[in-house]
């Protein structure tokens, strides 16, 4: 996974101070460059009389988006050299304009904050994450609410959500990347939901299923523990959301889920597993491009 290219999709409102300001310590530890972006929708041309009330509402436009990125340029100015672009794009869809300008500008991760709703510290999928974790070619971060005003001093540990399955070597792979180019440890967890019954036949089951998660996860460590550290860790729960519990978390911890193995190669596309870890995490959470 490379971390050159951050691309942050900004609002003026705390949900874009808390995506740019993820963005902003994800560059900075990788030592890449930042694109902070607004989207803005497109201004129609219109033929007559209407031509002045349109040529009006293009200037609010622009003058809306000059006066986002300024908001932006005040979060960001403390980045070394001040090596950011502030670019304004135009695009009916928020999250789908970020595809496009993701793919414009060979974006290598796209950032945004938490849609409005959920608990600080929580993440809620919104129009725009959901146009982007349908779509988007390059993975996608998202910041957990309230995020800007409790963010770390840096990132100190990736944790990859471990499933054995199609893509599942080529997520550990592009986890690993990403430690090493941040220079921390990464941990690979498997989620082990059950009803919590102990009726014997199920306790057995589990049984099994706990044996071959850490047997899979010995597997996936092993390739990488030459080149960093690596811990593995199985995680039980009756939900996904009380798996994630059970575990213990840095500040610094970034949270990593692989897309689904049935969407489109090379794309973001969410499964139900994802969806749900989202909910759950506490911390922010990046979702892979599916890979093969």
């Amino acid at each position: 996974m490379r971390l050159d290219n951050v691309l942050s999709g900004f609002v003026a409102e705390p949900r874009g101070r808390d995506g740019l300001l993820l963005a902003a310590l994800l560059t900075r530890q990788a030592g890449g460059r930042l694109t902070v972006a607004t989207v803005q929708p497109p201004a129609r041309t219109v033929p007559g009389p209407a031509r002045a009330e349109e040529s009006a509402w293009r200037a609010y436009l622009d003058e809306q988006a000059e006066a986002t990125l300024a908001r932006a340029r005040r979060e960001v100015d403390d980045l070394p050299g001040g090596d950011v672009d502030y670019v304004v794009h135009s695009h009916k869809g928020s999250g789908r304009g970020l595809v496009e300008l993701a793919r414009e500008r060979g974006a290598d991760v796209v950032v945004i904050g938490s849609a409005a709703g959920v608990s600080r510290g929580r993440i809620a999928v919104g129009s725009t994450a959901d146009q982007l974790l349908h779509a988007s070619p390059v993975p996608v971060l998202l910041a957990p609410r309230g995020y800007a005003d409790a963010r770390p001093e840096a990132f100190e540990r990736i944790t990859l959500a471990y499933r054995r399955g199609p893509g599942a070597d080529a997520a550990v792979a592009s986890a690993a990347q990403a430690a090493v180019r941040l220079d921390v440890p990464l941990r690979l967890v498997t989620l082990l939901v059950s009803s919590g019954r102990r009726v014997k036949a199920e306790q057995d089951m589990l049984d099994r299923l706990r044996d071959l998660a850490c047997a899979d996860l010995a597997a996936a460590a092993e390739g990488h523990r030459g080149r960093l550290p690596v811990e593995v860790e199985v995680l039980e729960g009756r939900t996904v959301a009380q798996a994630l519990r059970a575990a213990s978390w840095r500040t610094g911890d970034l949270l990593v889920c692989a897309s689904s193995g049935s969407g489109p190669l090379r794309r973001v596309f969410l499964g139900d597993t994802s969806v749900k870890i989202i909910r759950a995490a506490s911390r922010p959470v990046m979702i892979l491009t599916r890979q093969q």
